[in-house]
């Protein structure tokens, strides 16, 4: 039964494709989308631990930040008033603390900001094609982490966080993820001149790196909130952010790493 849940949410997931396929306004739309359902799960996890997220002025960051196109002028203006509000609460109303506050915004960046660098990796020149190493590279981690340390796995790696995962499954991770980002690289660069071909390897290998540590992050904020999974939107895969989780952490890597290192 549990492996019929896992092919279900996996069906679920599928049309996600079909919005990387079509970009634009599309992705941006299912983006928004996931991101306000991400930051719901985000809040409600917090709850659990008794914090007082300010959900409403979180969702509406969230919306008016892809309202403005979700640049980095409306990012960091965004993010500098809210924090000015913000603190302004804990006074008028001593219901809520700076804790609050902070976790407010914590969940507006994580599942809002990062979040929306998947769209903003599309929409950069030749983003139709680029886009992809984010999932290349989040999903061959995953999968050659998983066999790896099926076959190989001996020493835990993170045991109080994520207590299945070993250091040979993240080596192999890793190495997956510049594998199959590199041969991606090869393809593309026959048909298009995007870049070098070295920076295909390059992203694969901080894919490989940082998809394992959004991972570990999401486990982190779970066992700490005291939840297996952070909804059961997705049968046999948990909430938005468990199945994104390492996604997240590969179009910020991505993102930052094609603007300021590439120049695209």
């Amino acid at each position: 039964m549990k492996s019929n849940n896992r092919y279900l949410g996996a069906l679920m997931i599928a049309p996600f494709i079909i919005f990387v396929f079509l970009g634009g306004i599309y992705l941006k739309s299912f983006v928004l989308l996931l991101s306000a359902i991400g930051l719901w799960e985000f809040y409600s996890a917090l709850k659990k631990k008794e914090f007082k997220p300010l959900s409403l002025i979180g969702y509406a960051l969230l919306i008016i930040y892809y309202i403005l196109n979700n640049d980095f002028n409306s990012m960091m203006y965004i993010t500098v008033i809210s924090v000015f509000i913000l603190l302004i609460i804990p006074v008028v109303n001593l219901k809520y603390t700076f804790i609050d506050v902070s976790l407010t915004l914590l969940g507006f960046i994580y599942a809002g900001i990062l979040f929306s660098f998947l769209y903003l990796v599309n929409i950069k020149p030749s983003g139709q094609f680029l886009v992809w190493l984010i999932f290349i590279g989040s999903w061959m981690t995953d999968t050659s982490a998983f066999y790896c340390g099926k076959f190989l796995g001996k020493n835990k790696l993170c045991p109080k966080v994520s207590p299945k995962k070993t250091i040979e499954g993240s080596i192999g991770g890793l190495l997956g993820s510049v594998l199959f980002c590199g041969i991606f690289g090869i393809i593309v660069n026959k048909y298009v001149a995007i870049m070098p071909l070295y920076h295909y390897f390059i992203i694969g290998a901080l894919c490989g790196v940082f998809s394992q540590f959004g991972d570990l992050v999401a486990s982190s904020i779970k066992r700490y909130c005291g939840i297996k999974d952070y909804s059961n939107l997705i049968p046999g895969h948990g909430g938005i952010l468990d199945r994104f989780d390492s996604i997240i952490f590969s179009s910020t890597v991505v993102f930052y790493y094609l603007t300021f290192v590439v120049s695209i």
